[in-house]
């Protein structure tokens, strides 16, 4: 295996060996705690431009399988860790992540001490890095004028609407980076899913006659998804409404609040979180780098109903005024714990009461 190099913006090298595509990038550097799951948390578009850490020391011990995809091809721009497993095994396996990675066009790097590199990103925040073959003179200029790209969203979503279709409730998805497994979710509940693209406007979502509106998941800055909110407004006046993740910033930014970039962000499936009104934990699984500021809350109708444990950022949202709510963590728990699946229940509950007030009202 030939050297390759992590070359961090502070310029703090790791050497180690090369795996996956012959490639070199560039992109934010981030760290991931889960025990398990690679293969969901390469393929989740939450990670598009950026570059995984995974902390747990050997990856691809099962390989890759046909199943577990979050998305069709890796959303990571690379992948940082210990130790590839060179001999993985398991029953659903059909190649190793290592094979996946180079015939997918994604490059790795193996044999890096992610201890300290993880205790480096925690010490001074997520940073731009550069994965090369060679350090030269030019890796560290460049990289101090990467700049990371605006357009993720709009570069993840759908091009066309479609249909996940159920003889059930109707649901329409606004797609900012969408999770499979939030479908698969939605399918084991009996909703009829139908799928829009990030810029879709409010009227042609509410032409489709859904029964309530779904924000994904997606990668990025949610200020420059800022196109979406005005018809984020419009709908949760119309509909019952929820956001998950990247939905949930922005379901906040449109009534109000405001959001700020954490110094590491969230990323693994160990994450405690407190249910505030019904006095109960989770452990949840979490893929973030931006949350909601709790200070922009007071001038809002927006009240806090879930937050973390550890740090007491904001984890989740309801709307006074409207049925509408949020969470910052997966309920679709791909993978991590299964703990929030609760919250696709408590949706759909929500829809079914509207449409039993509707029809006392009618």
């Amino acid at each position: 295996m030939k050297k390759r190099y992590l070359v961090l913006e502070n310029g703090t090298i790791y050497t180690g060996e090369a795996f996956g595509a012959d490639t070199e990038v560039m992109a934010e550097v981030v760290f991931n705690t889960g025990m398990s799951g690679y293969q969901e948390s390469i393929t989740d578009l939450s990670y598009r431009g950026e570059m995984i850490v995974f902390t747990y020391p050997l990856i691809g011990n099962y390989g890759v399988n046909r199943d577990d995809f979050e998305s069709l091809r890796p959303a990571a721009s690379a992948i940082v860790v210990h130790e590839i497993a060179r001999r993985p095994s398991n029953w659903r396996q059909v190649m190793s992540l290592s094979e996946w990675a180079e015939r997918t066009g994604m490059p790795g790097i193996t044999g890096v001490d992610t201890r300290a590199l993880t205790r480096e990103l925690r010490d001074h925040g997520v940073m731009r890095a550069a994965l090369v073959d060679d350090v030269t003179d030019d890796v560290l200029t460049n990289l101090r004028h990467f700049q990371t790209d605006k357009n993720m969203v709009a570069n993840a979503t759908t091009k066309t609407q479609y249909q996940n279709p159920t003889d059930g409730v109707s649901i329409a998805l606004i797609d900012f980076g969408l999770k499979n497994s939030i479908l698969r979710s939605l399918a084991k509940r009996g909703a009829n899913v139908m799928v829009f693209p990030a810029d879709v406007d409010a009227e042609t979502v509410l032409a489709a006659n859904p029964d309530g509106i779904l924000l994904s998941n997606g990668p990025g800055n949610p200020e420059d998804a800022a196109y979406a909110l005005p018809n984020i407004k419009r709908l949760q006046e119309k509909l019952p409404l929820m956001g998950i993740c990247l939905g949930h910033q922005l379901f906040a930014l449109a009534n109000g609040a405001k959001t700020y970039k954490m110094k590491f962000g969230h990323r693994g499936f160990n994450h405690a979180v407190r249910h505030l009104t019904h006095e109960r934990l989770d452990f949840t699984s979490q893929n973030h780098g931006y949350a909601v500021d709790r200070d922009s809350l007071a001038q809002t109708e927006l009240i806090v109903t879930h937050e973390e444990i550890n740090d007491n950022t904001v984890e989740g949202l309801s709307l006074k005024n409207h049925h509408a709510f949020s969470v910052q963590f997966h309920p679709d728990a791909a993978p991590g714990p299964h703990d929030a699946e609760y919250i696709f229940d408590d949706f759909l509950t929500m829809i079914a009461e509207t449409q039993k007030e509707t029809t006392r009202h009618a």
